[in-house]
């Protein structure tokens, strides 16, 4: 086929080149927002982490307590 130029009208030119602004700020939107869930995932990771620390040195604490009370006296 040959090529033929595409007539469109200006009216639908700028429909579709406003369309593709919008669909780009979407975009922009949807990358910002996700930013911001990995920024919060993160966070939320970190505490987790934090608080199993925090869990196991409570444990710890308990097992020698638990080690301490339940050894023979020696005199």
């Amino acid at each position: 086929m040959e090529k033929m130029p595409v007539f469109v009208k200006i009216d639908e030119y700028r429909d579709v080149l406003d369309l593709i602004e919008v669909v780009r700020r979407k975009v922009d939107d949807a990358k910002a927002t996700l930013l911001k869930i990995h920024d919060l995932k993160n966070e939320e990771d970190s505490l987790v982490e934090q608080w199993q620390n925090s869990l196991a040195e409570v444990e710890k604490k308990i097992e020698f307590i638990d080690h301490t009370l339940n050894e023979p006296e020696h005199y």
